[in-house]
Order: structure tokens, then sequence, then C-alpha cells
């Protein structure tokens, strides 16, 4: 059975056959995040799977530290380790700043389907969190309008509920770490499985601001410390 890593796999290496046939390539950093576009969709505004998310206009900071927790084993996924391992720090950063830099539309929401209700105790979780949990509101590091902060704290809508599923089942399993303190980690394995559906519900249903770039900044210190985020 073809696994999406296979499938991946083929894709890029059908790129690189029919690049070697024709004639060469100009040495662009544009022209090398093709073998990025064959899973993360063309300049990356993410696979129509919903498998493989945008990386268009995230913060650098923040692709910088995935690609990083890929090729050093905080984030599991064969395909992205086996790709990157061999590059430095110094051109996966110049990697996540190219695909940064990129301003391009936004897939429409995904119309929710829970009621009413269970909508509007994720909009609460978003908003002002549940201090009895110790669940910080996530526009405390995302953002009031949940497009990301600079330079390291990504967006959450834009995004598919089943990417945001598998994520936060990542982080809950251990599956997807990062640099410690892992916030994230605490976070998601507070949250419920009731949470993580309502949440994942609610945000990939958000329409997208009208400014959908991420804010320049936090707009007060962090409510948790996190791993690249805090000193």
């Amino acid at each position: 059975m073809a696994t999406p890593q296979r499938i991946a796999l083929a894709a890029a290496l059908l790129i690189a056959a029919a690049a070697s046939s024709a004639e060469p390539a100009p040495d662009t950093l544009a022209q090398r995040a093709l073998a990025c576009t064959g899973c993360h969709g063309k300049q990356g505004r993410a696979a129509p799977d919903g498998y493989y998310p945008r990386l268009a206009g995230k913060p650098a900071g923040y692709l910088h530290n995935q690609l990083l927790n890929f090729r050093d084993g905080r984030r599991d996924y064969g395909l992205m380790s086996e790709l990157i391992a061999p590059l430095s720090d110094a051109y996966l950063k110049e990697l996540a700043g190219y695909f940064a830099s990129l301003d391009l539309p936004y897939p429409p929401p995904q119309a929710p389907t829970l009621p009413t209700p269970a909508l509007a105790r994720a909009e609460q979780l978003v908003r002002h969190g549940d201090p009895a949990r110790q669940l910080p509101a996530c526009t405390a590091c995302h953002g009031e309008r949940l497009t990301g902060t600079q330079p390291v704290v990504p967006g959450l809508l834009g995004l598919s509920r089943d990417y945001l599923n598998g994520q936060l089942g990542a982080w809950r399993s251990g599956q997807r770490r990062a640099q410690p303190p892992d916030c994230m980690a605490q976070i998601a394995q507070a949250l419920t499985d009731a949470d993580i559906h309502a949440l994942t519900q609610y945000l990939a249903g958000q329409p997208m601001p009208a400014d959908p770039h991420p804010a320049a900044a936090l707009a007060a210190p962090p409510p948790v410390r996190c791993g690249g985020l805090t000193p």
C-alpha cells in the first residue's frame, strides 16, 4: 500500500527526473524550494489533502525552528528528516526566510459541524483559556487575530481540521516535541478529546482577517514559559 511518504518521495523523484531532462534550471532559492512544494503545494500554499501544512507567510523563526526540529529528531516524519538531514542551520534559515516572504491568498474556511454551544466553549478557550486547568488563551501567544506573532509563533487560521487534530494529537503523544520547556506539549496534554475536537472545528471554521499577517510582536509577556520563545 502506498504511504504518504512513498507518494511524496515518488513525486519528488518525478520532479527531479523532469528537471534533469530539461534545460538547466537557474540556481535560485525559489528553484531549490520546488523540492518542498512537491508536498506542501504550489509556492507552499498547502497540499489539497490538508495533511501537509502551509509554509507561505509563516514567521521565518517558526519555520526555521521546525526545520531544526525535524532534522534533530524533535519532530518525527521520516521523509522530512531525510530531506533536510545534510542541510546546515544557515541554509535552513535561508529556506525558512524564502517561504516566510511569500504573501499569498489563503483557502476558504471549513464550515464547522458542531452545535453552537460546543463552538462557544471552543471560542472561550481560544480567547480566555481555562485558568482552573492552567490553560492559557490561544490568543496570548498566537495573537488576537490568531495569525501568529513574529518571530516564532505560527498562526492557527487557514489550516485544515485534519492537520490541527494531527498536530495536537502529536503534542499529546510526544511524537511532536519542541525545545524545553515544551509548553505546547503541556497545553495539549491538559486538553480533553472533546476540547480538541471543538477547538479544531472552531479554528478551521474561522475566516482570515483583513490583515492575515503575523503580529509584529507579542502584546504582553507570554503566560507560560516556552522553549525558543522565553529565556
